[in-house]
């Protein structure tokens, strides 16, 4: 599986992020071509090469102008977002992104969601710093984020508000639950945007996973510190022991809670990055029909998974116990076929290839535009999978045979 770790030592903003992940690959003509589907008059990504404490790092700054940057509802963003071009998982992503904030800032201000203006981020770079990130990682195949414990700065910040101290209180609020720290540069380090960003795309805070290194990124702050001004971006396969790992498997039984509730109670705890959840229909005492409710999370994640189950279901009661799984290695390759690029989830069990499915909403974005079935498009990119397989196997048979005959036969 490919993962990526983010390395926050001089914390992390929205033009940061997207720098680390061009340094680390990302092609700049792909990204620029996705913006241009946010259909923004006037704006323009300026990238350049440049040196923060003796580092190579790439700057992304967005270029334009925006006069009703510190006016921008909730609504407003939304609406740039849904009148955009963009495909619908990075649409619904921006948004979730931007309902978060939203809704932070709305506790902070005691009011609406419907009634906060964006002023530090209601700007069109913020969209484009948002929206390029969520794009940028799905297009980079990574599948799941790890973030350090982030450098958050001290100090005083002015805005819209007037002064307000680092970390300002959004970002703090976005922040709750991570683990946080200022080296004592004051400086906002830390950004809204670069919070908002970290903590919806980040499965996990703290220590570097174990991984096989593959690329390394480097976004540069637009500030000379003391310190390097960077974000660092590591991205590389995660070592998988055995392809085992030990997970928490909870359950409840409920029979008297509304059917309509069960999306909403799926999709949240699927936002909270559990590995699986799913439902089950079983009869209860006195032939009652009900349904089980079971979640596959990480040790670290039982309580918060418990904590929701409690307050957002009718559950009287939950019981949960450590189990094992076997895991695939997965990978996330690109496959051209002739309605257009395709991601397929390469999995493998013991070194050897076990599966090669085609991403769904690959399919059906290429279907909706083409005009044609979503069936076709499958077989179509089950072909292009099929050939891509063979072409593997007849190139690892002819290392194999190559390797060989270098070799000199045994002897009895």
């Amino acid at each position: 599986m490919r993962i990526a770790y983010f390395d926050c030592f001089s914390g992390a903003s929205g033009d940061m992020i997207l720098g680390s992940m061009i340094d680390a690959g990302l092609s700049p003509g792909g990204l620029r071509g996705e913006l241009k589907k946010l259909r923004l008059q006037n704006v323009s990504l300026k990238i350049k090469r440049v040196l923060r404490g003796g580092i190579s790092a790439t700057q992304v700054v967005v270029e334009g102008k925006d006069e009703k940057r510190h006016s921008r509802s909730l609504k407003d963003i939304l609406q740039i977002i849904d009148r955009s071009h963009l495909e619908s998982e990075v649409k619904e992503k921006s948004r979730e992104v931007f309902e978060q904030i939203a809704s932070v800032e709305a506790k902070i201000h005691r009011r609406h969601m419907e009634e906060i203006h964006f002023h530090e981020i209601g700007g069109l770079d913020s969209v484009v710093d948002i929206v390029g990130a969520i794009w940028g990682f799905r297009e980079m195949g990574i599948e799941k984020l790890y973030v350090s414990r982030v450098n958050v700065g001290t100090g005083f910040v002015r805005c819209e508000h007037g002064l307000l101290p680092v970390p300002a209180p959004a970002t703090l609020a976005l922040m709750k639950g991570k683990p946080i720290y200022s080296s004592g540069v004051e400086r906002e380090l830390l950004t809204p945007t670069g919070a908002a960003l970290l903590t919806s795309l980040g499965s996990e805070f703290g220590k570097m996973p174990v991984m096989e290194v593959e690329r390394i990124g480097y976004g540069a702050g637009r500030d000379d510190l003391p310190h390097p001004n960077l974000l660092r971006l590591i991205v590389g396969k995660e070592e998988a022991v055995g392809g085992k790992e030990k997970v928490m498997v909870v359950e409840t039984n409920i029979d008297d809670m509304n059917p309509q509730l069960y999306d909403y109670v799926m999709e949240k705890l699927l936002g909270m990055e559990v590995q699986e959840v799913f439902l089950t229909p079983i009869l209860m005492k006195k032939n009652r029909p009900a349904t089980l409710i079971t979640v596959i999370c990480s040790a670290e994640k039982l309580s918060s998974v418990i904590d929701f189950l409690i307050r957002e279901t009718t559950t009287l009661g939950l019981r949960w116990r450590e189990e094992e799984r076997g895991c695939a290695e997965r990978e996330i390759i690109s496959l051209r076929t002739r309605y257009g690029r395709i991601h397929f989830k390469l999995a493998r069990w013991d070194g050897r290839v076990s599966n090669l499915s085609p991403e769904y909403e690959d399919c059906k974005r290429l279907a909706l535009k083409k005009g044609i079935s979503l069936k076709e498009v499958f077989d179509v990119a089950k072909k292009a999978g099929t050939i891509f397989l063979e072409g593997r196997k007849k190139n690892q048979s002819s290392k194999r045979s190559k390797d060989g005959g270098n070799q000199l036969p045994s002897v009895p």
